[in-house]
């Protein structure tokens, strides 16, 4: 039988080569048929104590290495935390560039009528 893989953002970290996935789902109702997001926490073995919270993985099921923990890290999120690094570094000097090019003339001002005294 084939092996699961799971994707989820890491919750926790605290435990000793062992992090908490959460992994979200949908699903579509069988009678309303409206889409429904479940959520199930997964405890995943993580030799290295690479990954911290935050961190998009990828779970495997595998043996069990504890009473709750079945689930081992195959992949991680160090490529997704460069890849967005890097376009805020650039962004603020793409954002003044914009405003050097949007600079719009100062709108003039209409007199205010003068009302008549009488």
């Amino acid at each position: 039988m084939p092996k699961r893989i799971l994707e989820g953002a890491v919750v926790s970290d605290k435990q000793d080569k062992t992090i908490t996935v959460l992994v979200e789902r949908r699903y579509r109702h069988p009678v309303y048929k409206k889409y429904i997001k479940r959520s199930d926490k997964y405890a995943a073995h993580d030799e290295n104590n690479q990954f911290k919270t935050g961190d998009r993985v990828q779970i495997v099921e595998c043996r069990p290495i504890s009473k709750r923990k079945t689930w081992q890290v195959i992949t991680g999120g160090e490529a997704p935390k460069a890849a967005a690094k890097a376009p805020k570094a650039q962004a603020p000097k793409a954002q003044e560039a914009a405003k050097k090019d949007k600079k719009k003339p100062a709108a003039k001002k209409k007199p205010a009528a003068k009302k008549d005294k009488k």
